[in-house]
């Protein structure tokens, strides 16, 4: 059944809303997928914060053209049946979302994605991303790295103390 271009233009008034705002995009081909793994994939980015969207490449390409940064960006690899994850907070989740999902359900592959400076990025750039430590574990590693000399001094300086002490109940 066709779409009205009312429709239509709301879709991709919406679409042109949600990449504008993206830190990251990220799609991968989803044919295989039962309507229950769809759900599934979306409770799963749902609870890290990542929007999946279903739409026609087309209507990707418009919105794209409608947003500065994306104007020159190359589209060439959206074709086929290709779902989009889509977050506003942080780079990585995307891939990370499509990446996990993916390892349990050989129907959904990845095949590309968008950053949110406008450049395309390839297959093997977005696994690459899926790879690395989300934000909040980035930070979690920053801050354990500066209060590692912190714990050794503590450590170092309790150590001292209950050396003196044991010797004192000695004597």
């Amino acid at each position: 059944m066709a779409i009205s271009k009312d429709k239509k233009s709301t879709l991709v008034a919406d679409l042109t809303e949600l990449l504008s705002s993206a830190k990251a995009t990220v799609y991968a081909r989803y044919q295989g997928l039962t309507v229950a793994e769809l759900q599934e994939l979306r409770k799963a980015a749902r609870e890290a914060g990542v929007k999946i969207k279903v739409v026609k490449n087309r209507l990707v390409r418009v919105a794209m053209n409608e947003i500065a940064v994306y104007k020159d960006t190359d589209t060439t690899g959206l074709t086929g049946q290709l779902l989009y994850a889509v977050s506003d907070s942080d780079e990585v989740m995307p891939a990370k979302v499509l990446a996990t999902f993916a390892k349990d359900h050989e129907a959904l592959a990845l095949a590309g994605g968008f950053s949110d400076l406008g450049a395309a990025l390839s297959e093997d750039e977005v696994k690459a991303l899926a790879s690395m430590p989300s934000k909040n574990e980035m930070i979690a590693q920053v801050v354990a790295t500066l209060l590692s000399p912190i714990n050794d001094v503590v450590s170092a300086t309790a150590n001292s103390l209950s050396g003196i002490i044991s010797g004192l109940e000695n004597k």
